[in-house]
């Protein structure tokens, strides 16, 4: 299975992804937004098996997200991360992460598009949650574009987070815990 969009394909996490995966993940400007530590290639390599595992058990999960000419751009997706976090996210997650050369051309907001547009068709309507970093504007500004909503601050990993939920009927309230 693959989307495409005007400027992007997105398909499910494969080993293939893995060295691009790495790269991304293991760069600080990547991750100073989601707890500040780089990826090693082995935290990198459980995570492609994570992602592939959720497309296994789920039928969804994320994409490897590349431009029309095959650079890898990032990844898109939703996943059920179990998170350790209270009260738990007990709906879908969204998530993206955009290599930080492809950031600023709207490639998260074309992607999550897509991704949620085919995760709807596929799966049904259904609520999905997203968590972001207080201080990462980008990403706040994607979510808002998406119809996400602000329903509590907390914590995770002992760092402050904002959780959203996007109904999954526009301009109808969460019925769901995020």
């Amino acid at each position: 299975m693959e989307l495409s969009t005007e400027r992007l394909i997105l398909r499910p996490y494969a080993t293939t992804d893995f060295e691009d995966s790495a790269v991304m993940w293991g760069d600080p400007e990547v991750v100073r937004h989601m707890g500040g530590q780089p990826a090693t290639r082995e935290m990198s390599w459980s995570r492609t098996l994570r992602y592939i595992g959720h497309w296994s058990v789920y039928g969804y999960g994320f994409f490897a997200v590349r431009d029309v000419q095959g650079r890898f751009v990032g990844e898109v997706g939703v996943a059920d991360f179990r998170r350790d976090i209270d009260p738990p996210i007990t709906i879908p997650e969204a998530g993206w992460v955009i290599v930080p050369s492809a950031q600023g051309q709207g490639y998260a907001s074309e992607a999550l598009a897509a991704a949620l547009r085919w995760f709807e068709e596929a799966h049904g309507p259904q609520d999905v949650a997203c968590m972001i970093d207080s201080p990462n504007t980008r990403s706040l500004r994607v979510a808002a574009k998406h119809g996400f909503v602000e329903t509590r601050r907390t914590t995770y990993h002992g760092e402050p987070v904002i959780l959203f939920s996007r109904p999954s009927t526009p301009g109808r309230a969460s019925r769901a815990t995020t």
